[in-house]
């Protein structure tokens, strides 16, 4: 039987990286996301909705997100369903589908975020430029290899 576990979202940060560590020393990110969707309802008003999606990166791909992601950045996020149970101190049982990120791409600097000022010189941030400086890299990705493309 064939199957496929593929998500692909465009979406803003709902709040800074969550960066830790596990015992092993392996980075790992939590990312809140925002993915709005507009359509019209069966009496042709506009309407919008918004799913909000706990993204999941790891090793290097973690700490690079920690580093230049902020609340309010657009981001592209490639990776796959995965589920996750675990219960509580009180004994119930809890359960929650993340998306496990194998790449992530940075599209733009957010509403009202400046990063530049957040993490230095602009040359060390992808996708931002200085006033009278041309844009050297519009986006910037990191996959799971740890590759930047």
């Amino acid at each position: 039987m064939a199957s496929l576990n593929k998500v692909l979202l465009i979406g803003n940060l709902t709040r800074d990286p969550e960066l830790r560590y596990t015992p092993s020393g392996m980075a790992v990110t939590n990312l809140g996301l925002a993915v709005n969707r507009k359509f019209k309802n069966k009496n042709g008003e506009l309407k919008e909705e918004t799913c909000f999606i706990t993204v999941v990166s790891w090793g290097k791909q973690a700490e690079v997100c920690n580093q230049y992601l902020q609340k309010g950045r657009p981001v592209c996020v490639e990776g796959r369903l995965q589920s996750r149970s675990w219960e509580t101190k009180e004994g119930q049982k809890r359960n929650t589908i993340e998306v496990q990120a194998e790449r992530i791409q940075f599209l733009g600097t957010g509403k009202g975020v400046d990063v530049a000022a957040a993490n230095g010189p602009a040359d060390d941030v992808p996708g931002t430029d200085l006033p009278g400086q041309e844009t050297k890299l519009e986006t910037a990705s990191w996959d799971e290899e740890e590759n930047v493309v």
